[in-house]
């Protein structure tokens, strides 16, 4: 036993003894000595002390120089992953330097707060960045709040902790990467992001309802549910059921059915449609620099085959953008805003007092005054083109007269029939239609034929009157301070081509007319059949107007009440039930994969009228849109409920000019007039490209 014991522990003790009187470092010394020889000079073995502290020096060295390569790839990291997100957001070609600045720091990246802020915003929201993990924030795991139901608990489950952490604080590029590497694992980190994934792109789990996510695994875009696989037979049945008219109500009908995402393919078209606010920010945050949204075919051809230049309603990319941000600073900017808001001001104030002296003339006298109940939409449409033409033109037209002229009201009718035959034509392919001469290929361009007829009339009267002026010396903007309508300002800068300058003036005036006289039909039904509503704006208005001293501009400042009348008619009657884009990257959801490229629409009559985004919202309230506006709701998206116009770079380009004129002429109208009407039930309506009433509204005005 003695022996074993001897064995095993000589070696370790023999070692210890080496280390503590220095004997075997002298052998080793020794031995070297004897292969050398005895010639030259002798060498000595290091002092034991020496050793030590150059030893020390040399391992503090070298911790300083691994400290410094350190930072200094954290610093290059830093910077790169700043270029790295704009170039995400502009969608720049990616640089080989800095995808090696951020594997030297293997994803690493710690960023001060404010650029972390950039990158990285705390509220989904405001994220113009992507990455996977963003793409779920604010998700919600209580699968009962879209069926009504609230569960006990909606904490979710933390799978997979310690790759959470990992993930938290690296960039967008390696945080995506990360995520990936998480083979079928749920990663929920403490914001609610959630990600599921395969190796090469996604798994979703089988099984399990529709919705948001619930721990099941991202889904595959073939999962989502959808109204039919073939599109042509999904046409044939809208047709023969006539959904075309009421197709508003199909989208209500289906999301009541499907859940709150569905696929839809008719004829050509497939699209993704979508309905609640968080989502719909989703979508917006992809949008690309250059947003793209459904072109309208039977426009574009219409273009095409008669040779006109297209404006920017039905162009896209670069020569959209660069377009687009000329017509801006003359339809939409504030001092834009400023110089024609006194335009249409005198068309609302003239289209008053001839309200009032038909009323006097052709009503019936009360104890307050006189009354007359009529069909105003005639009267709206008048007024919606004469105010369009002042502003555009900068002249009347005179639709105000005893006998208005028989040109106007054919461009009027036009607009109607332009309106009406686009949705049939949009899900079939418009050249084969025209290379046939269909008849309802015929009639819409037709109907085109006529208001670019109009229009050109128009405008060549205005470049002639602008030309005259410039010869007499007053320059193209005529006599100081007077404005020669939005024509005159694009001549006047000169930076858009006369054939461009026809193109987008005659798509502002064939989108301006009904876009306006409808949704003002609506406005004033509502105020009729809610009259406590009628009282509340009309003393808001009276108020402003007698501070503003007769100034439209203050007026219109001083009752917001006003806005919230158009924007909370716009959420029950919105001119265009659809807003589309096509995601410039992939995109998540309502936990499904949508691949980019594909159209999306957002559906705004069904957004406007579901329980989970607005409070009780068969009410008719203005005062909804105060400063409580953002609390309303479980459908989160922050300010993505009220989308009427679009948003963001493509919204319309004339939303400053029909949000003004159907302000000022609410305005006009409260201040003289006391509305009611006889029924008190909601306005059928029916969509036509817009939606409109099915019969129009009589309405009772009643003089003050």
């Amino acid at each position: 036993m003695d022996t074993m014991v001897k064995q095993s522990l000589a070696v370790p003790i023999k070692k210890l003894s080496s280390c503590v009187t220095g004997v075997k470092e002298r052998e080793v010394w020794a031995r070297r000595r004897a292969k050398r020889g005895t010639g030259g000079v002798k060498s000595s073995p290091p002092r034991t002390g020496q050793t030590s502290v150059t030893r020390s020096y040399q391992a503090d060295l070298e911790k300083e120089r691994k400290l410094r390569e350190t930072l200094n790839a954290q610093k290059h990291a830093e910077r790169a992953a700043m270029r790295d997100h704009f170039r995400k957001k502009y969608q720049l070609s990616k640089s080989s330097k800095d995808t090696s600045h951020l594997s030297a720091a293997q994803g690493k990246v710690a960023l001060p707060r404010q650029l972390a802020k950039l990158i990285g915003p705390e509220t989904p929201a405001k994220d113009d960045g992507y990455s996977l993990l963003s793409a779920f924030q604010g998700l919600n795991f209580n699968m009962g709040m879209l069926g009504g139901k609230q569960t006990k608990s909606s904490t979710p489950m933390s799978v997979n902790g310690e790759a959470c952490k990992g993930i938290q604080g690296m960039s967008l590029s390696v945080r995506q990467a990360a995520c990936v590497r998480i083979q079928r694992g749920m990663c929920v980190c403490p914001a609610g992001t959630v990600a599921g994934l395969g190796v090469e792109g996604v798994t979703p789990a089988r099984g399990g309802p529709a919705g948001r996510g619930g721990g099941r695994g991202l889904r595959r875009f073939e999962e989502i549910p959808h109204t039919g696989s073939s599109g042509w037979l999904n046409l044939v049945k809208f047709w023969r059921e006539d959904r075309f008219k009421l197709l508003h109500k199909h989208m209500e009908r289906t999301f009541n059915t499907l859940g709150p995402i569905y696929r839809e393919r008719l004829g050509t078209q497939s699209t993704v449609n979508i309905l609640l606010p968080s989502d719909i920010s989703e979508l917006f945050r992809s949008e690309g620099l250059h947003p793209r949204r459904m072109t309208l075919q039977p426009w574009a051809t219409h273009r095409e085959t008669r040779q006109h230049s297209k404006g920017v309603f039905l162009k896209n990319g670069a020569e959209w953008r660069a377009d687009r941000l000329l017509l801006n600073r003359e339809a939409m900017m504030a001092p834009a805003v400023r110089r024609f808001l006194p335009l249409l001001d005198e068309v609302a104030r003239d289209f008053c007092r001839q309200l009032a002296t038909r009323v006097e003339k052709e009503g019936g006298k009360e104890e307050r005054g006189y009354s007359l109940t009529i069909d105003p939409s005639p009267d709206l449409f008048r007024f919606a083109l004469e105010a369009s033409c002042h502003v555009l033109y900068g002249e009347r037209i005179g639709l105000f007269s005893t006998s208005p002229s028989q040109e106007s009201q054919k461009f009027i009718f036009a607009v109607e029939r332009m309106l009406a035959t686009t949705p049939p034509l949009l899900y079939l392919p418009p050249r084969l239609l025209w290379r046939l001469g269909a008849p309802l290929w015929t009639q819409h361009a037709t109907a085109w034929d006529i208001i670019f007829s109009h229009a050109e009339k128009r405008i060549q009267r205005g470049v002639q009157r602008l030309r005259s002026t410039q010869a007499a010396g007053g320059g193209s903007g005529g006599a100081e301070g007077e404005f020669t309508g939005i024509l005159g300002q694009l001549m006047d800068k000169g930076q858009l081509s006369l054939e461009l300058i026809r193109a987008n003036i005659t798509e502002l005036m064939a989108g301006g007319v009904d876009t306006t006289a409808v949704p003002l039909q609506f406005a004033l039904y509502e105020l009729g059949r809610n009259p406590a509503v009628q009282e509340q704006v009309r003393g808001q208005v009276k108020a402003a107007w007698a501070r503003g001293g007769g100034d439209a501009h203050k007026a219109l400042q001083g009752a917001p009440l006003l806005k919230g009348l158009v924007k909370e008619t716009l959420r029950l009657y919105p001119v265009g039930i659809t807003v589309q884009r096509y995601p410039v990257r992939d995109i998540i959801i309502q936990n499904y994969h949508i691949p980019a490229g594909t159209c999306v629409q957002a559906c705004l009559y069904p957004l406007g009228r579901s329980r989970d985004v607005f409070q009780d919202p068969e009410r008719f309230d203005p005062g909804r849109w105060g400063t409580q506006e953002s609390g309303e709701g479980a459908g989160g998206g922050g300010g993505f409920r009220s989308l009427a116009f679009g948003f963001g770079a493509r919204q319309c380009v004339g939303r400053r000019i029909a949000e003004n004129e159907m302000q000022l002429l609410l305005m006009h109208i409260l201040l003289s007039f006391r509305l009611s009407v006889s029924s008190s039930e909601e306005l059928s309506t029916k969509y036509t490209l817009i939606l409109q009433p099915e019969t129009p509204p009589r309405i009772t005005f009643s003089t003050l």
